[in-house]
């Protein structure tokens, strides 16, 4: 996956926040929109759920993203 692709999956999980009560539910959240994100783009699903799930916990712990 090139760095472009990945600085766009992580934008759009961090634009596409989906924070959940608990930690693990925003890593799903996450993974889920870093895996769609992956497959409009052609990228590696798998690369894309990971890079989705960090950028999604690191946005919703930090309250970089209004999950409110």
């Amino acid at each position: 996956m090139s760095a472009k692709n990945i600085i766009l999956a992580v934008v759009a999980s961090t634009s596409l926040a989906a924070c959940g009560g608990t930690l693990g539910e925003q890593a799903l959240g996450g993974a889920a929109v870093g895996a769609g994100a992956a497959a409009v783009t052609g990228g590696n699903l798998g690369t894309g759920a990971a890079v989705g799930a960090g950028a999604n916990v690191l946005a919703c712990q930090t309250d970089l993203a209004d999950c409110d």
